[in-house]
């Protein structure tokens, strides 16, 4: 396998593979990946309030993840507004997403190599004036169905639920949405408006994860 991407400290799956945050982004894609229910979860937002959770980097670990254990991936920026996902990987950002769902990318979809194996990037591209009515519109639907035909999983990166539209409209096209929340930083009442209006789009609320938590030393931790 190849891990020639940028090993910067927010990719803990590259720079401290046998750390406890990474080990935790293995077990985050062991659930994904083997939970029942209705159905498997192929096109997954990752969803915040906001709160300083560290969404991309949650979004750029577990696609590294899954990329790692052999599924192809493909990780969709769709934060037009404050894309980042590029400069985790280091790659450019003079076209992407945006202008894909523009009408200026074509039919394929303009994706860059990551340098890990089995992991491709859609970047978000130039911000455009528009990005919520882009992103709830049928090419965006399109372009998730091209995705889902190229890769095992899709994992997309979007803005704060509770702030704007653009990860709502997402999430009624997505199979399923994590909801990102920070310890000791994200209030309940805004994780929980944002769990109302994922309910309110008809999202399917895949689970929470949790960051910054404070973990302790148990029986069965090893290291």
């Amino acid at each position: 396998m190849s891990l020639q991407a940028q090993s910067t400290p927010d990719l803990a799956v590259l720079s401290a593979p046998e750390g406890a945050e990474a080990e935790a982004f293995r077990t985050l894609r062991a659930n994904i990946k083997f939970a029942g229910g209705e159905g498997a979860a192929r096109a997954i937002l990752l969803a915040d309030t906001g709160a300083g959770a560290a969404r991309p980097t949650v979004a750029a670990n577990l696609a590294a993840a899954l990329a790692l254990a052999g599924d192809a991936t493909l990780l969709i920026d769709a934060d037009l507004r404050q894309p980042s996902l590029h400069r985790l990987f280091g790659t450019a950002n003079d076209a992407g997403f945006a202008t894909y769902l523009s009408g200026g990318g074509g039919g394929a979809l303009p994706t860059v190599a990551t340098g890990v194996s089995n992991l491709t990037l859609l970047p978000a591209g130039p911000t455009p004036p528009n990005p919520a009515e882009l992103l709830a519109s049928e090419r965006f639907r399109a372009a998730l169905a091209v995705a889902r035909e190229g890769a095992t999983f899709v994992i997309i990166d979007a803005p704060p639920v509770t702030a704007l539209a653009d990860a709502l409209a997402i999430a009624a096209m997505a199979d399923g949405t994590l909801l990102i929340v920070r310890a000791g930083h994200t209030r309940r009442p805004a994780a929980q408006r944002a769990k109302e209006q994922l309910g309110r789009v008809g999202a399917r609320l895949l689970g929470v994860v949790l960051t910054d938590a404070k973990v302790g030393r148990g029986e069965y931790r090893y290291g």
